[in-house]
C-alpha cells in the first residue's frame, strides 16, 4: 500500500513539473508570433480563444486596426473586410487578470470589444506598450480582459505598425494571419513567464 502512495506521489509530481501553459503560433504574413495564454488569470477567455484556434476561425483573417505606438487588432474580418461569423460573447475577466500580474503591458495580448464590457469574441489585440489606461476598472469601471503574452516573434508584430496606415487606422496592405495553431509549450517558459508577469504586479 506504501509503495502505491509513494508511486502516486511521483506521477502527480511529474505531471505538475510538467505541465505548461497553452501556446498559440500565429503565422502572419510579418512573420511568426508566439503567444502564451494563461487560463489560471483568465479561464473563460482563454478557453474561449482557443475554441477559435481549434476551429481555424483565424485562417485567413487579417489586422484590420493598427495603431503605431498603441496597439495591432485582428481576428474577426477577411481579406475583403467581411465580418465573420463569432460566437456567444465571453465574460470580462480583467479584474481577476490584473489581480494574476496581466496588464496592459507592451507584447500582451488581450481581447477587443465594444463599448459593452462583456461583449468581446473573437478579436484580439496585442499592445505595443504599456496601455496601463486600459486595465480594470479603465474608463468604464471593467477595463480590458489580458489573456496572454509574446514570448517569441514580437518583432513581427513590430512590423505591422511599419506600413502605410488609412485613415480608420486600416493597413493600406493586409496583413494576413495566415493561420493560428496550438503548439507543444515548455514548462519551465512558462513558469518563467508567469514569474515575471507576478513581479510585475507586486511592483505596480
Amino acid at each position: 500500500m506504501k509503495r502505491l502512495i509513494i508511486a502516486a506521489a511521483l506521477a502527480l509530481s511529474s505531471l505538475t513539473a510538467f505541465a505548461a501553459n497553452p501556446q498559440v503560433e500565429l503565422n502572419t504574413s510579418k512573420g511568426k508570433i508566439v503567444v502564451e495564454l494563461y487560463p489560471e488569470a483568465a479561464p473563460l477567455t482563454v478557453a474561449n480563444f482557443l475554441q477559435y484556434v481549434e476551429s481555424k476561425h483565424y485562417d485567413g483573417t487579417i489586422f484590420h486596426r493598427v495603431i503605431p505606438g498603441f496597439m495591432t487588432q485582428g481576428g474577426g474580418f477577411n481579406a475583403q473586410m467581411e465580418q465573420k461569423p463569432t460566437k456567444a460573447s465571453v465574460q470580462n475577466e480583467a479584474k481577476q487578470a490584473l489581480e494574476k500580474g496581466l496588464g496592459n503591458d507592451r507584447g500582451t495580448i488581450a481581447m477587443a470589444r465594444t463599448g459593452q464590457p462583456h461583449s468581446a469574441t473573437s478579436q484580439f489585440f496585442i499592445n505595443y506598450k504599456d496601455n496601463s489606461f486600459l486595465n480594470y476598472p479603465g474608463q468604464d469601471g471593467f477595463g480590458y480582459t489580458v489573456f496572454g503574452r509574446v514570448i517569441s516573434g514580437m518583432p513581427a508584430a513590430d512590423q505591422m505598425a511599419k506600413v502605410t496606415i488609412l485613415p480608420g487606422d486600416t493597413p493600406a496592405e493586409p496583413i494576413v494571419l495566415i493561420s493560428a495553431r496550438t503548439i507543444p509549450a515548455k514548462a519551465d517558459k512558462a513558469d518563467k513567464t508567469k514569474t515575471n508577469s507576478a513581479s510585475k504586479a507586486s511592483a505596480k
